[in-house]
C-alpha cells in the first residue's frame, strides 16, 4: 500500500526484502518504497549507512516515531508487529512460537539458501562439495517445516510473521534448482500463502527479476556476482 508515508521502505528484489513487503501490505501500512540497486552498491552509500551501518537491505525509517531507523528483517518484522499488534498474537505462547520460527528462519532457512545460491549460481568456481553441502541442509530445513506443517494450516496457530518470513526463501526454490515434491505439505503451504491478494502485490515491491531467458539469467547472474568481490 504505497502511498503517503509514514514507513519509508529500503530494499531489493530478494527473499529478505520481500519478507517486510508482505507484511507492509498485509497490515495495510502506508509506506514508500525506495529501491536499492545492490549490484550498484546503493547500500554501501554514506546515506544509507547512516540508517543500516551494516550496508544490507532491508530497513526502515518510521517517520512517525521520529524518524527511528530499524535494520535487520527480522528485527523490522518484530518492530512492525509489536508496533501494531497485526499478526502478532495477543497470547504470549503463540508470539514465542512465532518468534522461534522467524528466529529459525534467520539462523538457517535463509543463510543456508543463500549460500546455495552463491556457490550454485554466483560464484565463477563451482565447488561440488560446497554445492552439496548447502543443498543438502537446504532439502533438511524443508523437511523440518514439512514435518512441523498442518494439512491446510500456517507455521503458528493462525497466519503471522513467521509465515512471512519464510514464504520467500521457499518461494525461490526454483532459482537453486530445488524442488518440493517431496514435500506436499510445504507445497500446500506455500501456494496457500502466494494466493493471499497482499503478498502477490508484495512480490511486486520490487519487481522481481526477469529470468525467464538467458539473456535476462545472465544480466541478473552478473549483478549478483559484482556483489561478492
Amino acid at each position: 500500500m504505497a502511498g503517503s508515508s509514514m514507513i519509508d521502505f529500503y530494499t531489493a528484489a530478494t527473499p529478505n526484502g520481500y519478507k517486510i513487503a508482505i507484511y507492509l501490505e498485509e497490515a495495510g501500512i502506508e509506506y514508500r518504497p525506495h529501491f536499492l540497486s545492490l549490484s550498484d552498491n546503493d547500500q554501501k552509500t554514506p546515506e544509507f549507512l547512516a540508517i543500516n551501518p551494516n550496508g544490507r537491505i532491508p530497513a526502515i525509517v518510521d517517520r512517525d516515531a521520529g524518524d527511528f531507523a530499524v535494520f535487520e528483517s527480522g528485527a523490522i518484522l518484530l518492530y512492525l508487529a509489536e508496533k501494531t499488534g497485526k499478526f502478532w498474537p495477543a497470547d504470549p505462547k503463540e508470539r514465542s512460537v512465532q518468534t522461534q520460527w522467524l528466529m529459525w528462519q534467520m539462523g538457517g532457512l535463509g543463510p543456508m539458501m543463500g549460500q546455495l545460491n552463491v556457490f550454485k549460481r554466483y560464484f565463477p568456481e563451482k565447488l561440488p562439495a560446497a554445492i552439496e553441502r548447502y543443498e543438502r541442509e537446504s532439502y533438511r530445513l524443508f523437511g523440518v517445516l514439512e514435518k512441523h506443517l498442518g494439512e491446510d494450516g500456517y507455521i503458528g496457530a493462525d497466519y503471522g510473521i513467521a509465515d512471512m518470513a519464510c514464504f520467500p526463501w521457499v518461494a525461490a526454490y526454483k532459482w537453486p534448482e530445488l524442488s518440493l515434491e517431496d514435500y506436499p505439505k510445504l507445497k500446500a503451504w506455500h501456494d496457500r500463502i502466494r494466493a493471499r491478494p497482499a503478498v502477490e502485490r508484495a512480490m511486486q515491491v520490487p519487481p522481481r527479476a526477469d529470468v525467464s531467458s538467458k539473456e535476462g539469467t545472465d544480466k541478473f547472474v552478473k549483478g549478483a556476482r559484482s556483489m561478492l568481490a
